[in-house]
């Protein structure tokens, strides 16, 4: 049995491990991981720009990656804490934009400003127990390469925007946006989408 399983199945052992790579009152982990240990673990590119003001609450149980010439803008937070989060090449996320794993942004991918996407949802099914304490569930986010998301929008969690998609600020997507197509509303729905054989952006 190898270390992680060990510590695995062994729920005192699993639990002071965890207190020690994250402390109880504040968000991602202690410092000694983000200094000694994240480094080593996750792939970010020295050609990307993440800004002083952006927050990564990382964890070194998921993978996280960030692309060339990729670019967090200040007050970011992308949080890999439940879910791998990846940032392709060139992709671009505006100020203030919340990622909370497991996210997917595909090459050259624009994120305007105060922007939600979260993989992560909270179990309410029980009454008796605090929302925050029931079972998380999750589902992946995948926006595919050269999609343009407006400001303001909220992606759910386990939706994918397929290549060179664009959603209209304000909007809420809940469903699967289809390759070549805008997007709008909440919820968001389909307002164009291109014909290869006209070369146009048609309404459906």
């Amino acid at each position: 049995m190898s270390l992680v399983e060990r510590i695995k199945s062994n729920p005192g052992l699993k639990k002071f491990v965890y207190w020690l790579l994250v402390p109880k009152t504040a968000p991602g982990c202690r410092l000694w991981v983000r200094l000694f240990v994240n480094p080593f673990v996750h792939k970010i590119s020295s050609k990307a720009t993440i800004r002083n003001y952006a927050r990564l609450d990382l964890a070194p149980w998921n993978k996280f990656s960030l692309g060339k010439k990729a670019v967090v803008e200040d007050f970011c937070c992308v949080n890999n804490m439940v879910g791998d989060v990846f940032i392709g090449e060139n992709a671009h996320l505006g100020l203030s934009n919340t990622l909370i794993g497991p996210v997917s942004i595909g090459n050259n991918t624009i994120l305007a400003q105060n922007i939600v996407l979260s993989g992560l949802n909270h179990g309410y099914a029980d009454p008796d127990i605090p929302i925050k304490d029931q079972k998380e569930t999750t589902a992946t986010i995948v926006v595919e390469e050269d999609c343009w998301i407006g400001a303001n929008s909220v992606v759910v969690a386990g939706v994918t925007i397929g290549k060179h998609s664009i959603v209209a600020g304000g909007s809420v997507v809940t469903k699967n946006v289809p390759p070549y197509t805008v997007v709008g509303g909440n919820p968001a729905k389909v307002l164009k989408q291109y014909n290869p054989l006209t070369k146009i952006w048609e309404k459906p």
